[in-house]
């Protein structure tokens, strides 16, 4: 069990690195303010 949560953790951080390296970290907080403001009516 314990190696199935590391297996599972090494595979999520090397996925979120490869996002942030081909920039779409930038897209997912342009989509998060835009939920955000359309949420409060705003947007």
């Amino acid at each position: 069990m314990r190696l199935r949560q590391t297996i599972l953790l090494i595979f999520a951080v090397t996925a979120m690195v490869l996002g942030i390296l081909r920039g779409e970290l930038i897209d997912i907080f342009r989509k998060a303010a835009l939920i955000c403001l359309e949420c409060i009516g705003i947007g």
